[in-house]
């Protein structure tokens, strides 16, 4: 007679802009089958929502879970406050609806340094932290649902000396006087092989052409030899919060 299976763990990322689902958590979401993003930033009926959705859709984590508030782009949510202009138990509160909605065992999101110190992201991991303790509690947001707490918390990050082999490749310039992103190595709580999504995650990430053609880092990224990006998309590091 053969053992019964536990059920796949579910996630719920929460990130700050859409192409951050892919970039931070691509591989985490593609090796699940029941996954799920809320994202901070962006309106629906906008250009980088619409690429959000084929980028959910590559990775098969449904449909965009949207906050709809604005980045630093006027276009980005018309009409709508800023994202860091909110109140602090506001966006706790909406977050906390998505997680009692979902029920995920897993929720990831950044590290408390923002992944490499973008206010957004940081603000997005302090918003998270907050409302995955609250969801547990059935005193705090009654309306937002019965209460549900996760099992696990992932926060996304890189080790150190990774970051010091491929700093200078990807940034052509060596780490001196830098404020590197990462964490000690001994630190890492979760090290997950994503070479056999790889190429979904390299979809996703390419899925965000606005942001590709922007000039920014996904400009960078997209421009690195095949080499260097197969080296990048090998793993997915989190630190891990049970």
């Amino acid at each position: 007679m053969s053992e019964e299976r536990a059920p796949e763990p579910s996630v719920l990322a929460v990130h700050a802009h859409p192409d951050d689902e892919a970039l931070w958590t691509g591989g985490l979401l593609a090796t699940h089958t029941r996954a799920s993003v809320v994202t901070c930033t962006w309106a629906a009926g906008t250009q980088r929502v619409g690429e959000l959705e084929r980028s959910l859709e590559i990775l098969g984590a449904g449909e965009p879970r949207l906050l709809g508030y604005a980045d630093t782009t006027p276009e980005s949510a018309p009409g709508r406050p800023r994202f860091r202009d909110v109140p602090f138990d506001m966006l706790v509160e909406r977050v906390v609806e998505h997680i009692r909605d979902v029920k995920p065992d897993i929720v990831a999101t950044y590290d408390a340094y923002g992944g490499y110190g973008h206010q957004d992201h940081i603000l997005a991991h302090r918003v998270t932290l907050a409302a995955v303790e609250a969801a547990g509690h059935d005193q705090l947001y009654q309306s937002a649902g019965p209460a549900w707490h996760p099992s696990a918390l992932y926060l996304a990050t890189l080790p150190r000396t990774f970051v010091e082999e491929i700093w200078q490749a990807v940034m052509g310039m060596p780490p001196d006087g830098q404020t590197l992103p990462g964490v000690p190595d001994a630190r890492i709580g979760v090290t997950l092989d994503i070479r056999p999504v790889g190429e979904r995650k390299w979809a996703a990430i390419q899925a965000h052409r606005s942001e590709i053609e922007r000039g920014g880092s996904m400009t960078l990224l997209t421009s690195l030899p095949e080499h260097l990006r197969n080296r990048l998309l090998t793993n997915e590091w989190y630190l891990r919060r049970d």
